[in-house]
């Protein structure tokens, strides 16, 4: 297989996943791509993760220059994390993981388990 850039991904797949690859970050990013946020709004989002990986996940969008952290001066300080110029290019392919999984969603709705074989496929 080859090398992109000096070796460090394998293809641009390899790219992507290290940008947003994980449970969290492709659902932060998908929240933030509606209006920026505070960290307690995207608990209240994303209530499943936890404030020590909703931290990390954050922190890491943010060195990978994704999402902006802005500071407020203000008493008590206000923090907003909003999706980057970068980050935004990645609303196209949330929104296409987004279609994946509705169409997921349908094809094991239970309306239609009643049709699927033993190896899990849909029949055609």
């Amino acid at each position: 297989m080859g090398s992109i850039a000096g070796g460090r991904w394998n293809c641009g797949v390899d790219a992507t996943l290290e940008a947003i690859g994980g449970k969290w970050k492709p659902l932060i990013l998908w929240h933030l791509q509606q209006a920026p946020e505070r960290f307690s709004g995207l608990r209240r989002l994303i209530p499943q993760v936890t404030e020590k990986m909703l931290t990390q996940q954050l922190r890491e969008l943010e060195r990978d220059e994704l999402v902006v952290r802005t500071v407020y001066a203000q008493v008590p300080p206000r923090v907003e994390y909003a999706m980057s110029e970068l980050g935004r290019t990645l609303v196209p392919v949330l929104r296409a993981m987004c279609d994946w999984g509705d169409e997921r969603i349908r094809r094991e709705s239970p309306a239609t388990a009643s049709t699927r074989p033993a190896t899990g496929r849909l029949r055609q």
